[in-house]
C-alpha cells in the first residue's frame, strides 16, 4: 500500500465566509507553484477539500515543501479507493498496521458526505473498528486520545483513508491580503519580519540599499540569499536594489554627525514608500524591535515616520533578540545573516547617534538640501531581481519567467 495524495486542511480560511474562494484560490496556487519541479504531481479539490496527487513523486519531498506554505494548518497523507467496503477494509488494515506498536490504542472516525454510501457513519466507525480489532492482537480503543485515529471519508466520487497528522505553517496563504515592501538591510531581524509578513497573507517585496564602493557585492549576494530563503515560502520573491552611495554621502557631508541616521533613515523610508507606489504596494516593512538600537527608540519612530502616511507595519516590535534569533535559526536565515558584509547602515553609524530626535531639528538640517532628484535618481536606477528559489532573473529577463 502506498499513498496515493496528501490532503490539505485549511485553517483559518475556514472563518473566510464569502470571500473564502479567494483565499482558497490563492492557497491553490501556492501550493502548485511550491512544488512545480515535481512533474508528475498536481493539485485538485475544491472550497472542502484540496488535494496533492502525489504521482511518481516521493511523499516525503513533497511533505517538505508544504510545511512551509502559509495558509495550511495541516495535512494527512491519504489513500483514495473506490466505495467498495472489502477493499476500504483492507486498505484500513494496512494504514493502522503501519502505525502500530505494542500496547497503542485506536479509534475510527467516519464521516458520510455521500449519504447514499450503504453504510451510516457509526455503522462506518463500528464494522472498521470490528475489523482492526479482529485482525491486531493487542490493539484496544481509546475514544478519548487514541495513539491512533483512522479517518474515513466517504464522497461522491471515492473514499478517502487517512491516520496520520502533520501541522502546517497556518497563516493565511502568502499574496492574500495585499503587497507590502520589505526593508531588507542583511541583519537578523528584516528576514525574520519578511517570515511573519508572509504568515498573514502578505505579498513581500524587498529593498536593499547598496552603497559601493563602501559596501561589496558579498554583502549584496548575501541579501539576495536571505531573499531566496524567503521565495522557498513565497514560491518567489521581487527584490529592489537601490543605489544609495550618493545619498549617503550627502547626508555624511551636510547633516551633523549625532543627526546622520535618522535623515539616512528618512530617506530610506521616502525611497521605499517611492518604490511602493510604483509597485501598488499598500504598506512598509520593517524589522525594527523598540529599544534595539538608537534608530528604533520610540522618539525615532516617531521623528523618521513623519515623512510617510503609508502603514509601517513592525512585526518584531515587541520581540526579545534572543526570541527573534531563535526564530531566524527556525526559518534558517541565522547563518546568513551573521556573515561578515557590512551593509549601508553599519558602514556610516556615528560614534553618538541621536536616541530621541527632534522633528524639528531633523527637518532644519534637511532643509538647507534638496533630496528629491537624488530620491528620483535612486528610484530610477534601481535594479529589480526577480528571486527564485535556485535562481534570480534580473527585470530585463522578466518575459523569461512567462
Amino acid at each position: 500500500m502506498k499513498y496515493d495524495r496528501i490532503l490539505i486542511r485549511y485553517g483559518e480560511l475556514s472563518t473566510k465566509g464569502r470571500n473564502r474562494n479567494k483565499f482558497v484560490d490563492k492557497l491553490k496556487k501556492n501550493i502548485r507553484r511550491a512544488i512545480q519541479n515535481y512533474s508528475t504531481a498536481f493539485v485538485e479539490g475544491d472550497l472542502e477539500r484540496m488535494y496533492v496527487v502525489l504521482g511518481e513523486e516521493k511523499l516525503e519531498d513533497i511533505v517538505k515543501v508544504l510545511k512551509n506554505i502559509f495558509g495550511i494548518q495541516s495535512f494527512s497523507p491519504a489513500v483514495k479507493v473506490e466505495k467498495d467496503i472489502e477493499q476500504m477494509k483492507n486498505i484500513a488494515l494496512t494504514l493502522v498496521q503501519k502505525l502500530y506498536q505494542p500496547g497503542m490504542t485506536f479509534k475510527v472516525t467516519g464521516r458520510r458526505a455521500d449519504k447514499s454510501f450503504e453504510f451510516s457513519t457509526d455503522q462506518i466507525n463500528r464494522e472498521f473498528g470490528a475489523h482492526l480489532l479482529i485482525n491486531i492482537p493487542g490493539l484496544t480503543v481509546n475514544v478519548k486520545k487514541p495513539d491512533i485515529n483512522l479517518r474515513i471519508e466517504v464522497r461522491k466520487e471515492a473514499a478517502y483513508l487517512f491516520s496520520e497528522t502533520i501541522l502546517g505553517a497556518g497563516g493565511y496563504p502568502s499574496g492574500s491580503n495585499g503587497k507590502a515592501m520589505l526593508m531588507l538591510s542583511g541583519g537578523i531581524d528584516s528576514p525574520v519580519a519578511g517570515y511573519l509578513s508572509l504568515k498573514r497573507g502578505l505579498e513581500v517585496e524587498g529593498v536593499h540599499f547598496f552603497s559601493p564602493p563602501f559596501t561589496s557585492e558579498r554583502a549584496k549576494q548575501k541579501v539576495i540569499d536571505l531573499t531566496e530563503k524567503l521565495s522557498l515560502i513565497s514560491g518567489e520573491m521581487a527584490l529592489h536594489i537601490v543605489p544609495f552611495t550618493e545619498i549617503q554621502q550627502l547626508i555624511h557631508s551636510q547633516v551633523p554627525s549625532n543627526y546622520t541616521m535618522t535623515t539616512t533613515r528618512r530617506m530610506m523610508l521616502r525611497i521605499t514608500d517611492e518604490l511602493r507606489k510604483k509597485q501598488n504596494g499598500l504598506a512598509i516593512i520593517t524589522g525594527e524591535s523598540l529599544g534595539q538600537v538608537a534608530s528604533q527608540t520610540l522618539e525615532s519612530m516617531y521623528t523618521i515616520n513623519e515623512i510617510t502616511n503609508t502603514p509601517v507595519l513592525r512585526p518584531l516590535i515587541m520581540m526579545d533578540k534572543t526570541e527573534i534569533i531563535e526564530l531566524s535559526q527556525k526559518i534558517d536565515t541565522h547563518d546568513i545573516s551573521i556573515l561578515p558584509y557590512e551593509d549601508c547602515c553599519t558602514i556610516f553609524v556615528p560614534a553618538s547617534p541621536k536616541t530621541k530626535p527632534k522633528r524639528e531639528k531633523v527637518q532644519h538640517y534637511e532643509s538647507f538640501i534638496d533630496f528629491e532628484p537624488y530620491i528620483q535618481k535612486a528610484v530610477e536606477n534601481t535594479e529589480m531581481l526577480i528571486i527564485r528559489p535556485g535562481h534570480s532573473l534580473k527585470q530585463d529577463n522578466l518575459e523569461d519567467l512567462f
